[in-house]
Order: C-alpha cells, then sequence, then structure tokens
C-alpha cells in the first residue's frame, strides 16, 4: 500500500523490521507506508507493541529498516535530510549537573543557533527555572526542556513521542497550544505519538492507527469520526422500524440504530412518517477517537 507524495515533510514507503531471530523472531512492522503532510499536526496511534516507537526510532536514524525507505522532506532520509527534524523520542535525558539554559546553550551551538535559546526557554515554558540543575526538575519540567532542545535547530519537523508524558492538566493545555502554535504559526510539520487520545482528537488534522506493525486505519481526524457515524431515531414503534428495516437497524440507547448514508436519511424519516410511525428524535451519533481507537485495534487483522 502506498500513502504519501512528494510534497509530504516525512514519508514512509513499505517499511519492515524484525526482532530477533528464527522462530522467536518479532516482526515490529510489516511493510508499512504512510506520509506526513507538511505543516499540519499528524498523530501516531496505537496500542502497545503496535510498531509505534520501532517506527519514530526508524525516522530519526536510530534503528534500520530490514526494508522499505524513510525520505524527508523529498529526500531519502540520512544525516543532512534529518537535519530538517527535531526529535523528541521517549524519555528525554540529560546531564544532571547542567543547567537547563546550558543545556540549550550546548544544542545552540551545534546548530549555530544561539539566538533561539532565551525565546524557546520561554515558549516551553521553563524560563523560571532557567538556571536550575536538571537534576532538581520534575518529569514533566524535562520533558518540556526536550521539546526546547529538539525546536533550538529551526527544525522544518519535529517528531514527539509522547510529548505530555508527566505533565500536570495546566501543562497538558500548556503543551496543546504549544503544538498547535508550531503548526498553525510557524509552519512546522508536527509528528506525535500519544496515548492520550482525547488530546490527539483536540490538536491532530490527521492520524494513522497501527495494530501489528500494519495500518489499521488513516485520513483526517474529522472524516474518521464521520466515516463511523450512526444515525439513530427514537419512535413510537421499535419492533416495527426493527421488522422493516431487518439487517439494516439495531435496537440501542432506547430507540433504533440504522446503517444508513447521510444522502439517505430525508428519505428514511419519509417512508417511516408515510408509515404512521411516529419519530420523536433522529440525530447522527458521531463517536470519539477513542472509539474510532478501539473498534480498529481490536478488529481481526485481514
Amino acid at each position: 500500500m502506498s500513502i504519501g507524495n512528494e510534497e509530504d515533510a516525512i514519508t514512509v514507503s513499505g517499511v519492515e523490521k524484525r526482532f530477533g531471530w528464527g522462530v522467536r523472531a518479532f516482526k515490529a512492522l510489516d511493510g508499512l507506508s504512510l506520509g506526513v503532510p507538511q505543516g499540519c499536526v499528524y498523530g501516531l496511534l496505537g496500542p502497545n507493541g503496535a510498531g509505534k516507537s520501532t517506527l519514530l526510532r526508524i525516522i530519526a536514524g536510530l534503528v534500520r529498516p530490514d526494508r522499505g525507505s524513510v525520505s524527508i522532506f523529498g529526500e531519502n532520509a540520512g544525516r543532512e535530510s534529518r537535519r530538517r527534524l527535531g526529535m523528541l523520542i521517549e524519555a528525554p535525558a540529560f546531564y544532571p549537573f547542567l543547567t537547563a539554559r546550558e543545556h540549550l546553550d550546548m544544542f545552540a551551538r551545534m546548530n549555530e543557533s544561539a539566538t533561539m535559546v532565551e525565546p524557546i526557554l520561554r515558549r516551553v515554558g521553563i524560563g523560571y527555572a532557567a538556571d536550575k540543575k536538571v537534576a532538581a526538575f520534575s518529569l514533566g519540567m524535562k520533558q518540556r526542556l526536550g521539546i526546547g532542545c529538539a525546536l533550538v535547530g529551526r527544525p522544518d519537523a519535529i517528531v514527539l513521542d509522547e510529548p505530555t508524558n508527566g505533565l500536570d492538566p495546566d501543562g497538558i493545555l500548556e503543551m496543546r497550544s504549544l503544538i498547535v502554535d508550531l503548526a498553525q504559526r510557524d509552519g512546522i510539520t508536527v509528528l506525535l505519538s500519544s496515548h492520550l487520545l482525547d488530546e490527539v482528537e483536540r490538536v491532530c488534522e490527521r492520524v494513522a492507527i497501527l495494530r501489528s506493525g500494519r495500518m489499521a486505519a488513516h485520513g483526517k481526524v474529522a472524516g474518521l469520526l464521520d466515516g463511523q457515524a450512526r444515525f439513530w431515531i427514537n419512535v413510537d414503534s421499535p419492533q416495527t422500524v426493527l421488522e422493516r428495516l431487518a439487517s439494516r437497524a439495531d435496537a440501542g440507547d432506547g430507540g433504533v440504530y440504522v446503517r444508513i448514508g447521510r444522502d439517505d436519511a430525508p428519505e428514511l424519516i419519509r417512508a417511516l412518517v408515510n408509515a404512521n410511525i411516529r419519530i420523536f428524535e433522529a440525530k447522527w451519533i458521531t463517536p470519539d477517537l477513542e472509539s474510532v481507537f478501539l473498534s480498529e485495534t481490536r478488529r481481526e487483522p485481514q
């Protein structure tokens, strides 16, 4: 399956990766392809063991794929093209005896971006602790510093693995605002992996749901949710409706769920009214991302 085009910030094509040998070998990625469009926030979802972390490591150059390829802004992933990426993969590790400012200064010297240090300290919300040693930082503060280090090289795209890990509710709100701001104001492409589905639904324009190293579902969040919307009606004679619609209807939540396209809903309502069935309420019920995630990840592989 080919997904993506030359305008994507990150393109993954047919990537496979096994760990181990012989009968004990584990296939973490099984011919996975996806494309991350430029300038959007793209969520990478999946249960534990789905291959998310392996994919991010391959994009970052920390793991080599057995087969397939990765391109970054149209160029084969390599040392030079990866300079356009800022990356925070898994839990960030720092020198405990250095301060936040010293860490950013170190990365800034490597990227010749010394003027970025102060703005980034403020932007990731640790300006007040800029001169404290990292040994005294909480997990959430380290997460913020890690994102700061990923931004100091002025990347065109940033890869974040669980960016809200360790943050309190206020911190999650601030991180959500930062991620959206990076895409909308700065035009930075954001690829993030997260288990907080509600946050992903709020900040991501597109998502990919992985299952057993393969693509289970992908697309715009609004499209995925709308694609699993169900039409529900509350009528005075639900049994009559169930018999009339047969395999297209199921009882539920005090009414009847009907498997029907949006364009067919008005005709259905007209037909029921003409059959002297009183309709008290009719509405489309759109699931949240958690419902879609569970539906796709619990489905038996093809």
